[in-house]
């Protein structure tokens, strides 16, 4: 089992800046395959109307969702610690408002933004509590956060594929759920990606902090979220079939996606 290690937020911008110059590359080239063909539809189907309204992106890395829900018509503000994220979504011009800044001290007035959306972001902070309640902060009084992470059932260390006699994944031993160490780092770099296209390049370097399923679920509660939709995206029989690799996500679910109200 990975140690557990203590880190604050500049550690994990260092670490996310080192990680954008070859994450935004390969993410735009198309090979971040599980954001464009699970968690992105699911995350734009569970978006309510958001036509004419004011939101805020936490952690919106190079900008793909952010420009996702503009396209809806919203307004947006975007803002992710690392700085070469934010240049890269920049670059890309449109009425959209990036600025380099902490989820947990965002730096907006409170009840200033209509709906809130951060897509595999909040996983990645060491303090979630802190990034709730700055986020319960700017969000008006009926607005929504609409959130997506890694699912926390499944994705703990230490895990392992079962494989069925023909040496398919059919099921995922879990081990240790509730005693996980927080804040190791994971290397890793997309596998859908040539790999004559990613010799020589740095892979990603991810600290996770462990959390298990009421341990996302209870601090908003706490915080008088009302939960309104919760989604496990997989693949459908079809995209598997097309694409392998792909599959494992029908086997058990990689993503968790929530949408909570604030009365």
């Amino acid at each position: 089992m990975p140690e557990s290690r203590e880190w604050d937020e500049f550690a994990v911008a260092d670490m996310w800046d080192a990680n954008a110059p070859v994450w935004g590359e390969l993410a735009r080239l198309g090979y971040d395959q599980f954001r464009d063909y699970i968690n992105a539809p699911a995350f734009m189907a569970a978006l309510p109307c958001v036509e004419g309204l004011l939101g805020l992106d936490v952690g919106c890395g190079e900008g793909y969702h952010t420009r996702l829900v503009a396209k809806r018509g919203a307004r947006l503000i975007a803002l992710d610690i690392a700085p070469k994220f934010i240049e890269q979504a920049a670059a890309d011009g449109g009425p959209i408002a990036w600025m380099i800044a902490s989820g947990c001290a965002i730096p907006l007035a409170d009840q200033s933004v209509d709906f809130v959306i951060s897509t595999m972001c909040l996983m990645d902070l060491p303090d979630y509590e802190g990034a709730l309640d700055e986020i319960c902060r700017v969000l008006k009084l009926g607005g929504f956060l609409l959130f997506s992470i890694l699912h926390p059932c499944f994705s703990v260390a230490g895990s392992e594929w079962q494989l069925d006699s023909f040496g398919r994944r059919n099921g995922l031993l879990v081990r240790n759920y509730f005693d996980q160490a927080s804040g190791y780092v994971e290397e890793w770099i997309f596998g859908a990606a040539p790999r004559e296209l990613v010799a020589g390049k740095r892979h990603f370097r991810i600290p996770r902090f462990r959390r298990t399923l009421a341990g996302w679920l209870n601090p908003l509660f706490e915080r008088g979220l009302v939960l309104e939709r919760l989604e496990e995206p997989h693949a459908s029989k079809r995209q598997a079939q097309r694409n392998p690799r792909l599959a494992a996500s029908r086997i058990v679910p990689y993503f968790m996606l929530l949408r909570c109200r604030k009365p």
